[in-house]
């Protein structure tokens, strides 16, 4: 299935994009989440397990084992974030 994983704040800066298309298998959060640490370097840096990051599917706050969905959006951000 293909996404739109957004990223905010520290987690863009470390990771160095905004946005990006993922293609991927995983059907939970929490398997997007280990797949994209697998790349290592900076994802493995930013989003990794024990680290606090609060997580989005469209819009709306999520768990890990939330489910999704082919053309979805997932958004990865700090805990606090603000302006």
């Amino acid at each position: 299935m293909k996404l739109t994983v957004k990223y905010f704040a520290a987690v863009r800066e470390a990771i160095g994009t905004g946005a990006e298309a993922v293609e991927t298998s995983a059907a939970s959060l929490g398997a997007l989440r280990d797949e994209l640490i697998a790349r290592g370097g900076a994802y493995a840096s930013a989003l990794a397990r024990g680290k606090s990051v609060r997580v989005a599917i469209d819009q709306v706050m999520s768990d890990e084992t939330a489910p999704l969905r082919d053309g979805g959006e997932v958004a990865f951000f700090p805990p606090v974030t603000g302006g």
